[in-house]
């Protein structure tokens, strides 16, 4: 940073900041790419022999110094070169003071002293050599060949990882102009990719309010929607279709259908569609949870349009269990109770038996009858509160005050009905017997019910004018509903108090309004390049940004893995080279035991924290299922990978997925003399970390995981281009962080 500052300062402006990466590709230039021939380069048809005779002549020419500057870094390079040249240097002296012995009368080569003294000669010298070659390597070592490492590496931030890369006059001032070339080269990129940002930002403007507009309308679509590709893995799921299917886990892009579902009522519908033609084909099936706890019903179209035409698909659900049992329940005793109603109404009508017998068996029938129409699942929840408002407002307007009280709860009511009813009953009372001081109490009752008691002063109502308001018609809009049919609908009845001035009305369906949740952010995610994306036999020969990764952190009560434990576990997905917004893992975890105060200061998880948390195993196997199938990610991984595997046994699971650790990338991209902390990897690309978010499992999981985005395209630049190739050179550094991929 301080050589960014000094350099900004030669200008007379200083440049805008680089824009932070991945940067937008230009569309224009893909289109072109896509409708060249196969085969051919940017200015024409290539020979079919090109490829493979210049594959073929390089690796014919690689001689051994080839093979060693693949194989060593410059710096170590440098460092042979200079052993070779104090080696020669020894070498030659002792060659010239043998051949200048040998040259020397015989009588003097056998004196003693002449013998001695050229021995000391030689050492002497030997020494000297050393010294002096050792002193200019250590000065070329820092002022050249180190300078040189960091001028790379600067420089591959700024080409690749789209970070403001610079360097410190000082540390290359034996390199002339080089480091200012280099950093007025980086701030041109920079400004071209400033520039083009711009453009394409301009260009694309109404593309990207329209494209926001879309994501807010399928995010708030009732039906659950995903798409998934070929291989059944899920491109795109909205709202809705977390819900349903994140019953244990939320889903999440690139993770297979078949960990959420029963997939099969899928596959064969998607193989009978690719059977098939034609714009409108789809096919409906049923499915259920992997677990079978839920039936679905769904919608299956293909992909019809645009490159990945057929390669997959759009699938709609609808949880259909708790409507179809309830249905079911409903009718079956509906139609149970039809008969007997019918046997009673025709014993009443041929007074057959008892009439009082017969009137008491019709009214206990009709009573079910209103119970089973009460629990119906068309009934939706509203709030006491707001129920009341609209009341009141609706009252205040024909002139009549009423007070409410009572807690607020979420009633199961028809709003429109049930607000009708208690308006028509107010009216009613207020009209007749000069009635006044209307007070509406919700009472919340034992169990899951509640009560709506209204109270006046003035006259008494009986039973039979009580009867006579629910008969009447509640709406002149329709002229057919009446109080009786809406209470009927709630299975409810209204019930007159001892003194005759309040009535009483009771609902089966009531809870407390309690503080809700934090907001879940209500979106659709989508990574719809999935569908394209070509698969590979195995995991070391997938390309990096092929891979699906979750990074992930924890915050422990100590230091050792072997005695203390994890406290909070955090973790993000990313794929396809981008942070899924949305697709989080975090969880506080009871330790078991106390936490200490030294790291309670660290991370400020306190003991009172934890109190009720899971613990490691119930924890620990919900992260297993989140980190399905993808590469675990973290910042000095055999740490953190050394609590998960000690707790193997108690999870019952095997953490066994690949493991990339932060720290051996950075040293494989910056060499082992820069640092590698979070903090330091953290300033070199520009990341800020909040500093409430610093030392907290979720902040530094996603701040690892920016770093790890940034990563991948210098490491692609590099020349490591799939997973195998990366792990390959991290055993290199092994002397610095031991790898944790099994050697296969």
């Amino acid at each position: 940073m301080e050589g960014s500052t000094r350099q900004a300062s030669r200008d007379e402006a200083a440049p805008r900041s680089f824009p932070a990466g991945p940067f937008p590709r230009d569309a224009y230039a893909d289109e072109i790419a896509a409708k060249r021939p196969a085969g051919s380069g940017p200015v024409g048809p290539l020979p079919a022999s090109f490829g493979v005779s210049a594959a073929a002549g390089n690796a014919g020419r690689q001689g051994p110094l080839d093979r060693i500057a693949r194989r060593f870094s410059l710096r170590a390079r440098v460092l042979a070169m200079f052993c070779l040249v104090a080696a020669g240097a020894v070498a030659a002296l002792v060659a010239g003071l043998a051949f200048g012995f040998a040259r020397l009368p015989t009588g003097l080569q056998e004196d003693a002293a002449l013998r001695a003294g050229f021995m000391q000669g030689a050492i002497l010298g030997g020494f000297l050599i050393l010294g002096l070659v050792t002193w200019i390597w250590w000065l070329f070592d820092q002022h050249v060949a180190g300078a040189v490492e960091k001028l790379a590496a600067s420089l591959r931030v700024s080409a690749d990882a789209g970070a403001p890369g610079g360097i410190s006059p000082d540390t290359a001032r034996y390199l002339g102009d080089l480091a200012p070339a280099i950093s007025d080269a980086a701030r041109h990129l920079g400004a071209c990719r400033i520039a083009l940002s711009d453009a394409v930002a301009e260009a694309t403007h109404q593309l990207t309010r329209e494209k926001a507009w879309l994501e807010t309308l399928l995010a708030d679509v009732p039906a659950a929607v995903l798409v998934c590709s070929a291989e059944h893995e899920i491109v795109f799921y909205n709202a809705p279709a977390a819900e349903i299917l994140g019953s244990e886990i939320r889903p999440g892009l690139a993770r297979p259908l078949g960990d959420f579902l029963a997939d099969e009522p899928i596959r064969r519908a998607r193989a009978r569609l690719a059977a098939t033609s034609g714009p409108e084909a789809h096919a409906d099936l049923l499915c259920t949870s992997r677990d079978g706890s839920l039936v679905l019903e769904g919608r299956l179209r293909l992909v019809e349009e645009g490159e990945a035409s057929g390669s997959g698909y759009v699938l709609s659900l609808t949880d259909v269990t708790a409507t179809h049992a309830a249905m079911a329940a409903r009718e079956a005793r509906i139609a149970d109770a039809m008969p007997r109603l019918d046997a009673a109404r025709r014993a009443l009508h041929d007074r057959d038996g008892d009439p009082a017998r017969a009137g008491d068996e019709a009214a206990e029938i009709v009573a079910e009858l209103s119970h089973l129409l009460a629990y119906a699942p068309a009934l939706p929840e509203f709030r006491s509160a707001d129920l009341v408002d609209a009341l009141q407002a609706r009252l205040a307007a024909r002139g009549i005050a009423l007070t409410a009280s009572g807690p607020d709860l979420f009633l199961s009511v028809d709003g429109y009905a049930f607000l009708a009813m208690l308006g028509h009953l107010v009216g009613r009372l207020a009209e007749e017997d000069a009635r006044t001081g209307f007070l509406l109490d919700v009472i919340e009752e034992d169990g899951p019910g509640a009560a709506i008691a209204l109270r006046w002063r003035g006259g008494a109502l009986d039973a039979h004018a009580r009867d006579g308001l629910t008969r009447e018609p509640i709406d002149p809009q329709a002229p057919e509903l009446t109080a009786a049919m809406v209470l009927a609908r709630h299975g409810s009845a209204l019930a007159g108090d001892p003194d005759g001035c309040g009535l009483r009305i009771g609902l089966r369906r009531a809870r407390r309004a309690v503080a809700p949740p934090a907001p879940l952010r209500r979106c659709a995610v989508y990574d719809f390049a999935l569908l394209d994306r070509a698969r590979s036999a195995g995991i070391a020969q997938t390309d990096l940004e092929n891979l699906a990764y979750v990074v992930f952190d924890t915050e422990t009560t100590g230091l050792d893995p072997q005695r203390d434990e994890i406290v909070q576990l955090a973790a993000v997905r990313v794929v396809n080279g981008r942070i899924v917004d949305g697709e989080m893992f975090e969880t506080l975890i009871d330790p078991q035991r106390p936490i200490p105060p030294g790291a309670t200061a660290v991370h400020g998880i306190t003991p009172q924290m934890v109190i009720g948390a899971p613990q490691i195993a119930e924890a620990g196997a919900r992260f297993h299922r989140f980190a399905a199938g993808a590469v675990l990610v973290a910042h000095n991984a055999p740490f953190d990978m050394a609590f998960l595997r000690r707790h193997e046994p108690d999870i019952c699971q095997r953490f066994d997925n690949p493991v990339l650790d932060t720290v051996l990338a950075s040293a494989v991209l910056f060499g082992q003399g820069e640092s590698h902390s979070l903090d330091a990897l953290a300033a070199r690309f520009g990341i800020v970390i909040p500093e409430a978010a610093r030392h907290t499992a979720l902040g530094d999981a996603e701040a690892t995981a920016q770093v790890l985005v940034r990563m991948l395209p210098m490491l692609r630049a590099r020349g490591f281009r799939t997973f195998g190739d990366l792990v390959g050179e991290m055993r290199r550094y092994g002397r610095l962080l031991k790898d944790l991929n099994p050697v296969r």
